[in-house]
């Protein structure tokens, strides 16, 4: 019985994606926000509770890849075009956003073969850009409409597009141990995190993010 409950928790990721994109079609951006928070939580618990099992396959690692597709992929897409939308009505322009649904896709593709892959990311992992990607409308109202100009939204887009893609070393989540010397990113990650929350709230999500990347440049002088 327990094999079945990582793949239990990656169905509960697809709900709750398909959840938020019916929201955007409803015109709740900013619930649909919530759901990505929820498919993350369930992406991150799917993979935890299968190594902790020890219950790991193969098809549970294509319908995690099945499921991100639509969570971390179609979603974020969708957010953008909604964006874009407003930003530069009866154009052409939104249709720029579902790069980051191909990009997400084929990232997710890359990872599925790239054995080197374990324990860091090459590119941007999925999630992280659609959390950046999905806390935009929970902003918009506290920052200035600079953020939202067509222009500014579509280098948004390609940028974050192409991160997923690149080769850039993203360090990964994941605790073998509680050592600060081996931790040392993560850790910092998490402090620095959490006092941006703390101070910022919603507005600290995009924050975060680009911190993620920024650390992960500068992650090996600071393992040094």
């Amino acid at each position: 019985m327990k094999r079945y409950i990582p793949n239990f928790l990656t169905c509960c990721n697809l709900l709750s994606g398909c959840f938020g994109i019916v929201l955007l079609f409803e015109n709740k951006n900013i619930p649909a926000a919530y759901f990505v928070w929820a498919s993350c939580i369930f992406d991150f618990f799917d993979g935890f509770v299968a190594r902790g099992l020890k219950v790991s396959s193969s098809i549970g690692k294509e319908l995690d890849s099945l499921a991100d597709v639509v969570s971390f992929g179609v979603l974020p897409a969708l957010v953008m075009y909604k964006l874009l939308g407003e930003a530069a009505p009866d154009t052409a322009l939104p249709y720029v956003a579902f790069l980051i649904a191909i990009l997400s896709a084929l990232r997710l593709a890359i990872f599925n073969v790239d054995e080197t892959q374990r324990d860091s990311f090459k590119g941007l992992n999925t999630p992280a850009n659609t959390l950046f990607i999905s806390s935009l409308p929970l902003i918009q109202d506290k920052v200035g409409g600079w953020l939202f100009k067509p222009v500014t939204l579509v280098i948004i887009t390609i940028v974050f597009s192409l991160l997923l893609v690149s080769r850039i070393e993203i360090f990964a989540l994941k605790f073998k141990n509680f050592s600060w010397q081996d931790n040392k990113i993560r850790f910092i990650f998490l402090i620095l995190s959490a006092l941006l929350l703390l101070i910022l709230q919603n507005l600290a999500i995009p924050l975060i993010i680009i911190l993620y990347i920024l650390l992960s440049l500068t992650s090996k002088g600071i393992k040094a």
